[in-house]
């Protein structure tokens, strides 16, 4: 039998329990303590809820011109001339 958890330890843990990061030990227990605590459920389907929300909500990619200059802004951000105009395109 696995140590029961309590709803707070629960709820600290559902993250890493939707990204499968818990370890075997750790997911037992916190799948016993969703068995009987309708509370914690709700968090749990609240969490996965929000997760596919930001998902499907997540930025299009920047286009290629637009991750090419920042890569160029950010590799010269340590230069002493100071970074590149990140609106000017250097490759003329």
């Amino acid at each position: 039998m696995t140590d029961q958890i309590r709803c707070r330890d629960a709820v600290h843990q559902l993250w890493g329990y939707l990204d499968g990061a818990l370890t075997t030990g750790n997911q037992e227990a916190l799948e016993s303590h969703l068995s009987w605590c309708l509370r914690c459920c709700g968090e749990l389907e609240f969490a996965r809820e929000l997760r596919g929300l930001l998902q499907r909500r997540a930025s299009p990619p920047l286009p290629d011109d637009v991750a090419d200059r920042l890569e160029r802004f950010v590799d010269h951000l340590d230069d002493p001339s100071g970074p590149p105009n990140p609106t000017v395109d250097h490759r003329s």
